[in-house]
């Protein structure tokens, strides 16, 4: 990612955990190295002591603050850039919410800040809709991977449009990592058979009954969609095959 190698293709969200041991819990079962968080919600006067980030020092992450709640690309540039001089990271998800209730990406703000973000030097990880235009758009623009959502934030619907995010794939010369909507293994599984890079997800995972044990669901899903999208499946047909070749069996 940038000049980054990650080992991990989840990213996971930090948010909506019932308390910091069930969070470093599912931390730990997801094999995460990238842990992303709303700069909002933390207190840049004192990130090292904050109560988000706190419980997270003792191993090394990557950080991948996002601009949650900008309206304007002004917005999330101001806020990166806060979250920059204070020194979690250079990294950033541009997160630009057009609509209170859908909590769609905005394309154009998003391809605005993504644009004054790179040249500023910052590595941009933009969240944006299923639609392979715009997200060429900020692969253009320098964004270091491109963020498609499945459905939109926190629903759980799954994929909705696969067939964009497989254009999306095809047409990327960077990686592509499946952002919000996801509800469980087989909806992930399905992204990486794709041909993805990764998924970040928060909500199925804090969410969940038992979080640590859909963080590592979620972990293998991750593992056998990538094998099943490197190994190719068969061909789909319209009639049956045989697959015992029971014609050689014939009576004579």
């Amino acid at each position: 990612m940038g000049e980054t190698t990650l080992t991990s293709r989840f990213f996971l969200g930090t948010g909506l955990f019932p308390n910091p041991y069930v969070q470093m819990e599912a931390i730990a079962a997801s094999g995460a190295e990238v842990l992303t968080f709303a700069i909002r919600r933390v207190n840049l006067e004192a990130a090292e002591d904050d109560s988000i980030l706190q419980h997270l020092q003792d191993r090394s992450f990557i950080y991948l603050p996002n601009t949650s709640g900008a309206r304007t690309a002004e917005e999330a540039v101001r806020i990166a850039r806060l979250a920059r001089a204070s020194g979690l990271s250079d990294w950033v998800k541009v997160e630009i919410s057009a609509n209170e209730r859908t909590l769609l990406p905005d394309p154009i703000e998003t391809l605005k800040a993504t644009e004054i973000l790179v040249k500023e030097g910052f590595t941009v990880l933009p969240y944006i809709s299923d639609d392979p235009i715009i997200c060429k758009k900020l692969e253009e623009a320098g964004a270091a991977a491109i963020m498609p959502g499945a459905a939109p934030i926190g629903t759980g619907l799954g994929l909705l449009n696969p067939y964009n995010i497989g254009l999306i794939v095809e047409e990327s010369r960077v990686p592509v990592i499946v952002d919000a909507g996801l509800g469980t293994a087989s909806d992930v599984t399905q992204a990486m058979e794709l041909g993805v890079s990764g998924v970040l997800m928060n909500t199925p995972v804090a969410k969940a009954k038992n979080p640590a044990g859909m963080a590592e669901a979620m972990k293998l899903a991750i593992a056998a969609g990538r094998l099943a999208y490197l190994s190719g499946r068969m061909s789909k047909k319209r009639y049956a095959s045989a697959s015992s070749g029971l014609d050689s069996f014939k009576l004579q």
